[in-house]
């Protein structure tokens, strides 16, 4: 079987001061995702958006099914200024929370990262984290995309799941429940991607949760019927679409200065004074 060469991502799984903008966040309740409540879990800098993503963004979640978390953090600036630089992400199992450091999250959305573009796309009701920054952040959400980005990270994920699905072998339950999930990530990737391309929009939650995994288990026993879907998209994505060439990066280099800024804490004078 033929199957697609789109080279996949090597990145796995996106001014002045603004004193205000530091503002504390504002959870969001969640009662509206089973009554889960946001973990306690101690943030390695100042959380600037955070909220549950995965299988729940996308409306296939089950009642065994995890709830992922994902955010961006701002370090203190000053941390930035010494040999050592602090870590940019941080990641837990238990609970499932992904947190990326904001200068590691605007080059990953820059990127169209699917993954870690889903924050800045997630329905009011799935946020846990607000800021001001964050909501800064959500305005300037479509100067990351661009149309070669897109197709290079949407496709090229959804091969790797291919890639994934012909190494499995399905007669064992465990390995075959593992094949189903590659398969549905397969399939969702090409219909947000070719849908981003097409209309300019991330829309996390799939069209007919059925559908997808349905799908899903059908292409995890024959992977071979996942390569129509693979030439389909490849067609629609040699179309014309509606995205840039290149993603304008002035809007997130702009953000990420008001992040520094309001994240800075000049060091004391001799007097004990703050300096400048």
């Amino acid at each position: 079987m033929t199957v697609p060469t789109t080279p996949v991502p090597t990145t796995p799984v996106p001014d002045t001061a603004a004193p205000d903008t530091a503002a504390p966040a504002t959870p969001v309740p969640t009662t509206a995702v089973s009554g889960a409540a946001a973990p306690r879990t101690p943030a390695p800098g100042r959380v600037l958006l955070s909220g549950i993503v995965g299988s729940t963004a996308y409306g296939l979640a089950h009642a065994g099914s995890d709830l992922d978390r994902l955010g961006l953090f701002a370090v203190p600036t000053e941390e930035l200024h010494g040999l050592d630089r602090p870590a940019e992400s941080h990641v837990t199992t238990e609970p499932d929370i992904t947190l990326h450091e904001a200068a590691k999250w605007c080059r990953l959305a820059l990127g169209c990262n699917p993954t870690a573009s889903e924050l800045v796309w997630l329905p009011d009701e799935l946020y846990e984290a607000r800021t001001p920054l964050g909501d800064e952040l959500i305005g300037i959400r479509t100067s990351f995309l661009s149309a070669k980005a897109v197709r290079g990270s949407y496709l090229g994920y959804a091969q790797q799941q291919f890639r994934k699905l012909l190494t499995r072998d399905t007669t064992v339950s465990a390995t075959r429940a593992r094949a189903a999930k590659h398969a549905r990530h397969l399939v969702r990737l090409v219909d947000q991607g070719v849908r981003l391309h097409e209309t300019g929009e991330v829309v996390l939650r799939v069209d007919d949760p059925e559908r997808v995994r349905d799908l899903g288990i059908r292409i995890a026993d024959r992977p071979d019927l996942a390569v129509d879907l693979l030439a389909a998209a490849e067609h629609r994505f040699a179309r014309p679409g509606v995205l840039p060439s290149a993603p304008d990066a002035a809007p997130a280099e702009a953000w990420l200065r008001r992040v520094r800024a309001a994240h800075y804490t000049p060091p004391a004078g001799p007097d004990g004074t703050a300096g400048r």
